[in-house]
């Protein structure tokens, strides 16, 4: 097997999907199961399948990781680095053109007619993601519970971090209590990530702080964006409607979501914020699927570490939804973006193959014909 080889195969496989791979995390899975088992057969199902469940074991964006994955197992560390990186890029280039056209014109009021229709739609695909997600993650009801608890809390402001790592030990314990079944019952310590308020060199908070989200974040790709509200908007270092637009840019783009924060770095301090952030957000994957790869089937196979993720994973779909009320009071504000909304929200459920990047293209349009109604 010629190495060279593979990771000019690599490379050309995960650029296309990088182009091509609209939809969010289960198309771009999708697409890859499709080229790598079906077609050029460098996996097989079950391979593939164990991939995807080691996805879930650890932090970070699933559709990524999976390209990471793949790529080391097909070439080894310089496969995982050119899967990773290849997939990455493209998104990361189109997403980076948004963000300057966005600070140059976002504001004229040309622009703000299709920001108005964009809003309400984007709410609609976070509603249509996070569906799917609750029906999967809501099994029993503890489940449902701490769910609600979680969804509670986050109200109050409570860190992600905290209610996160909370659902899942809380999960752990009481599944550890009801069967006795888990072995090697271990409780796992969070690590404390600390931000320094006294450095005064922007691009090193950025890093920090979106070096820590790609670190802790589990579940769904739209559970960066509750983190974001809370580090970046709260915070008062980006407004809630640069979030909102930044949500927007990254369904339009093909590609993983968390290039949202190349625009959301270029927003705050242009190029070098941009690239620091994308840096940043994404580092903790390739780290992760490196030391994580080797133990793929012990991973899999753990009962205490299946429990603690599926508390993490209801506590994702309410942060989910918690981030998409508040973004939702934030957006939709009077009959027209009431409209587009509910028509955005029948596209989805009703069309459920429909690419998102096209219910934002609808929401820009009907936006733009019903913002000079009165």
């Amino acid at each position: 097997m010629n190495n060279n080889n593979d990771l000019k195969d690599l490379a050309k496989l995960f650029l296309k999907l990088g182009i091509i791979g609209f939809g969010g995390p289960a198309a771009h899975i999708a697409m890859m199961q499709k080229e790598v088992v079906a077609e050029k057969k460098w996996l097989t199902d079950q391979e593939f399948l164990d991939l995807i469940g080691a996805t879930n074991l650890i932090p970070g964006p699933n559709s990524t990781e999976m390209a990471i994955h793949i790529g080391r197992e097909r070439a080894g560390w310089k496969g995982l680095i050119v899967a990773g990186f290849c997939f990455i890029f493209p998104a990361v280039i189109i997403t980076g053109i948004f963000a300057w056209l966005y600070k140059e014109y976002g504001q004229l009021p040309e622009v703000s007619p299709f920001i108005y229709g964009i809003k309400p739609a984007i709410i609609a695909i976070i509603i249509g993601a996070a569906f799917p997600l609750a029906k999967k993650s809501v099994k029993t009801f503890p489940l449902a519970a701490v769910g609600g608890i979680v969804l509670l809390c986050s109200f109050f402001k409570i860190n992600e971090i905290v209610l996160m790592f909370g659902a899942g030990l809380l999960i752990l314990i009481i599944e550890y209590q009801r069967n006795k079944k888990l072995n090697n019952f271990i409780f796992i310590s969070p690590l404390q990530f600390l931000l320094s308020d006294a450095s005064s060199l922007l691009n090193l908070k950025l890093f920090w702080i979106f070096l820590k989200i790609g670190a802790i974040l589990y579940g769904s790709g739209y559970v960066l964006f509750a983190f974001l509200d809370t580090e970046l908007v709260s915070r008062g270092i980006i407004t809630r409607q640069e979030l909102i637009d930044a949500v927007a840019v990254g369904q339009f783009t093909p590609g993983p979501v968390f290039s949202s924060v190349t625009f959301i770095g270029y927003q705050i301090n242009g190029l070098s914020g941009a690239l620091v952030s994308t840096l940043a957000i994404f580092l903790p994957s390739f780290i992760f699927v490196a030391l994580s790869g080797p133990f793929v089937n012990k991973m899999r196979n753990s009962a205490t570490f299946s429990s603690f993720l599926n508390g993490v994973n209801v506590a994702s779909v309410a942060l989910i939804l918690s981030v998409c009320i508040t973004m939702g009071i934030d957006s939709i504000t009077d009959w027209k973006t009431t409209l587009i909304a509910c028509i955005s929200i029948a596209v989805v459920f009703g069309l459920k193959k429909i690419n998102s990047a096209f219910v934002v293209i609808g929401g820009a349009l009907l936006g733009y014909l019903l913002y000079f109604l009165t």
